[in-house]
């Protein structure tokens, strides 16, 4: 029998692999099809943009989250505090890894909490749905969200992940009931988010139905997780199958708009291959409040906390120049007849 590597382990793993590995989707984020209407008479001063966003009650400097990723080893938490600190100063929101290691582990609950160097931050808990059936429910949310003084929880699904992991939690089914409970009871809103293979309509409409207050996409195009597993797969039979998969799931800017067809009203994150501000203000003008990166943050909080702000600050003026250059000076402006394609939009 294959043996399972413990939680604690994955989760170094994991940091590693996508430190070190190449796993990126074979598929494209569909973001390159769009293109900004250019102003050559913006009648803007840069220095006027504005950026800023109100969500949850909370004022953000930026449409930027730094997207979950990490957390359960020591590691883990230096990431999470450098990652936080960049949240804070620049005033944007930031999600961490899953939570189960600290649920099960509570000694494991400091790699976590970020609320010592980021007591203001929009900052979102994050559990597996999968869970629900495997033992979990309002209790261990609440858990998640007090462990850290969330200001909401994401839920999040990877059925294709579990699928090709040895000793995954394959067992889905009927999740949407106990998805809808926590919505109903946990007292915070609710986040459901993909990992990286995207949201059909027939899902962003089950989850509307469910009660959740947003919708993370995490669309193909970025990291793949079935080639994450694949670089940790422990034989021969399971490297295969996860390799199967590095072209599979639904690109970002597919999924934003299969969402706002499905639930026009929902609050949609954009994740899912973003490498920069053009990248997110694409996504805002396709429909999105929030555009997600975890990868490039990652990277640079490995580093120091100095790298993650500096990485910020050019993600921030990014989308500042993409506004200016579209002669646009708020978000809103950014969703009015700007974003050229092959599509319609």
């Amino acid at each position: 029998m294959t043996k399972v590597a413990p939680i604690g382990q994955r989760k170094a793993d994991h940091i590693k692999i996508n430190l070190e590995k190449d796993v990126r989707s074979a598929l494209t984020t569909g973001l390159e099809n769009y293109h900004f209407t250019h102003e050559a008479l913006p009648e803007l001063d840069l220095e006027r943009v504005d950026t800023s966003l109100k969500l949850f009650d909370k004022l953000l400097a930026a449409p930027i989250l730094i997207s979950s990723m990490t957390g359960g080893t020591d590691e883990a938490e230096t990431i999470n505090l450098r990652l936080a600190e960049t949240a804070y100063v620049m005033r944007t929101a930031m999600g961490v890894g899953s939570q189960r290691a600290a649920i099960e582990h509570p000694e494991q609950a400091r790699t976590f909490q970020v609320r010592r160097v980021a007591p203001d931050i929009l900052l979102f808990a994050n559990l597996g749905a999968v869970q629900f059936n495997y033992g979990y429910g309002v209790d261990q949310c609440r858990k998640a969200v007090d462990m850290i003084e969330a200001d909401a929880l994401i839920l999040h699904l990877n059925p294709l992940q579990e699928a090709v992991q040895a000793g995954g939690d394959t067992n889905f089914a009927g999740l949407g009931k106990k998805i809808e409970e926590v919505c109903k009871k946990l007292g915070v809103p609710v986040i459901a988010k993909e990992v990286g293979w995207g949201i059909s309509e027939r899902t962003a409409k089950l989850l509307a139905d469910c009660g959740v207050s947003a919708i993370d996409v995490a669309g193909a195009g970025g990291t793949s997780w079935s080639q994450v597993e694949m670089h940790r797969a422990p034989d021969e039979f399971t490297r295969e199958l996860a390799a199967t998969f590095v072209g599979w799931g639904i690109p970002t800017a597919d999924s934003i708009l299969n969402v706002k067809k499905a639930a026009p009203n929902m609050i949609i994150f954009a994740s899912g291959g973003i490498k920069d501000g053009l990248d997110i203000a694409k996504c805002v003008a396709l429909g999105a409040t929030l555009g997600g990166m975890a990868g490039q943050f990652l990277k640079a909080a490995a580093v120091s906390s100095e790298k993650a702000i500096e990485l910020m600050k050019l993600t921030k003026k990014q989308i500042e120049v993409t506004m200016f250059a579209c002669g646009v000076g708020t978000l809103e402006g950014l969703k009015v007849g700007k974003l050229l394609s092959g599509k319609v939009v």
